[in-house]
């Protein structure tokens, strides 16, 4: 797997732990496809992952960190990700493992879908 991209993930990672979203927005094709975890579903673009990232964290408290990397034979890139999300008043909701399931365009992200472990 080419290191760009895995640099680029924990630059997206890291930015949306932080709640940056611009700096998280920056990694992604401006019409990136987002697979809506929290909700199901998808949205497209931008200003949809804003809305939806500004919702989600209103209600729950989500924190991913990367720990595997696999490109796949198709040629995108299998991410394992340890996620920890809590409610706003700290308890834990979830604690596990889930894949995060990426492919790129002009070295940014272009769609992520989400895989269950």
């Amino acid at each position: 797997m080419t290191t760009p991209f895995k640099d680029l993930i924990k630059k997206a990672y890291a930015a949306f732990n932080d709640r940056d979203i611009d700096k998280a927005l920056s990694t992604m094709q401006p019409d990136v496809q987002w697979s809506k975890a929290w909700e199901g579903g998808y949205i497209s673009g931008h200003e949809a992952i804003k809305e939806y990232w500004t919702r989600q964290w209103k209600e729950i408290n989500p924190k991913v960190a990367p720990t595997v990397f696999t490109e796949r034979q198709n040629g995108s890139l299998e991410v394992e990700v340890h996620q920890i999300v809590k409610d706003l008043q700290d308890n834990v909701m979830f604690d596990g493992i889930v894949k995060h399931i990426y492919t790129f365009d002009n070295g940014l992200i272009k769609t992520m879908d989400i895989e269950l472990v």
